[in-house]
């Protein structure tokens, strides 16, 4: 597989040219159709079954499974969307500098879609069965808590025995714990005048909101690791105008399921009143990501998957992030779940997000070993299961 993998080190990066020079940000639906029509055609190429899963408003979801494959324990999920708007790759487009490679959503997770694809290419060269131990989700809103593609996710994820999520590696770490969250809409409506003319006829729908954003932000708890945090206002129509209108976009991320009850009664409560007479508020959102926590499972999963790193000379440890992922729905759920599978790379989410191109195969390698040892080892769960049930 290696020799494979190594004779393709070009073909990988220059796939992920191509889809790293489309704009497929969560809202940008036609670029996310683009990326997801690409790689349809890579999965179909090698013969896969595609279900492309239509949405009206966001880029269609994917299940990708080869016909071959009866009752596949593995899940494995990786989303084609991005954090940026319309227009950046016009701005920056994929550039490549020595062993980096830098664009919009390069690491975050444009590079895990074609190390996946060869990993899987390259179990199928091998003639190992392991390609037919897995269900492939590529997602299209996990950069906005994957809201629409949750129920696929644990629809397909329920009966697994391992969930490997390809976001990038944390520093070539692996995650194996992620912090719970949410995202809630506060709108503030007031009433319009003239600030110099007729100010004590206006209802300030700004004094309002920050009055709200005072309280919401003394949620956070650094003790507990919960922070509540306001991360984007707008409001009012000119300087001069008592403003009739405001709103807030709030960020939520809590520790463990009782976090999540506690803080989102507490915005609830927040909202629920105005301070400023004659306002009006209306709250939408929730908890939109679970908080995982490793269980004794995810912990022998790590294990195992630790083990095919060292025999590459990977020194693996596992880690708990801040930042969701879709490994909060199927960690959450019970399903051993493993995180940070895909190349090494950086500042995600900025003008600075990074490659490191030397990784591709490196880490296309490992996960096709990982599919291939996670295949005999759910093979040996299925007969104890079978001993036992036969006692």
């Amino acid at each position: 597989m290696k020799n494979y993998i190594d004779q393709n080190a070009e073909n990988i990066i220059n796939l992920i040219e191509k889809i790293v020079n489309i704009d497929s940000g969560t809202y940008v639906k036609h670029g996310v159709d683009q990326v997801g029509q690409i790689l349809k055609s890579e999965y179909e190429q090698i013969g896969f079954n595609v279900e492309v899963l239509e949405q009206q408003a966001l880029g269609n979801n994917i299940l990708i499974r080869h016909p071959e494959a009866v009752d596949p324990q593995i899940v494995m999920i990786a989303h084609m969307d991005t954090v940026f708007a319309e227009g950046t790759v016009a701005k920056r487009p994929f550039k490549r500098d020595g062993d980096y490679a830098y664009g919009p959503g390069v690491i975050d997770m444009k590079s895990s879609q074609v190390t996946t694809l060869f990993a899987l290419k390259a179990l199928m060269e091998n003639g190992s069965d392991a390609y037919k131990n897995i269900e492939l989700i590529l997602n299209t809103d996990e950069e906005i808590g994957s809201i629409n593609s949750r129920d696929l996710i644990e629809r397909v994820a329920k009966d697994k025995k391992y969930a490997l999520i390809l976001e990038p590696a944390q520093e070539g770490n692996l995650v194996s714990e992620r912090k719970g969250g949410g995202k809630y809409f506060l709108k503030v409506t007031g009433k319009a005048a003239h600030a110099g003319v007729e100010p004590e006829n206006g209802i300030s729908a700004i004094e309002e909101l920050a009055n709200k954003i005072l309280k919401l932000h003394k949620l956070t708890d650094w003790d507990r690791a919960i922070n509540v945090n306001v991360g984007l206002v707008k409001g009012g129509t000119s300087v001069n105008t008592i403003a009739p209108f405001a709103e807030a976009a709030i960020d939520v991320r809590i520790q463990t399921p009782e976090h999540a009850i506690e803080i989102d009664q507490a915005i609830r409560e927040i909202c629920s009143y105005s301070e400023v007479p004659g306002t009006s508020l209306e709250l939408t959102g929730k908890i939109t990501r679970p908080a995982w926590t490793i269980t004794k499972e995810s912990l022998k999963l790590y294990e195992i998957i630790a083990d095919e790193g060292a025999k590459l000379g990977l020194d693996l440890k596992h880690e708990k992030s801040g930042g969701g992922s879709d490994g909060n729905l199927t960690g959450a759920i019970g399903i051993p779940t493993i995180d940070g599978l895909g190349p090494v790379g950086g500042f995600a989410h900025s003008e600075k997000e990074f490659l490191y191109i030397p990784s591709l195969t490196e880490r296309a390698l490992f996960l096709a070993n990982v599919l291939e040892r996670l295949t005999v080892e759910s093979k040996n769960l299925v007969h104890e299961t079978e001993n036992i049930s036969s006692k």
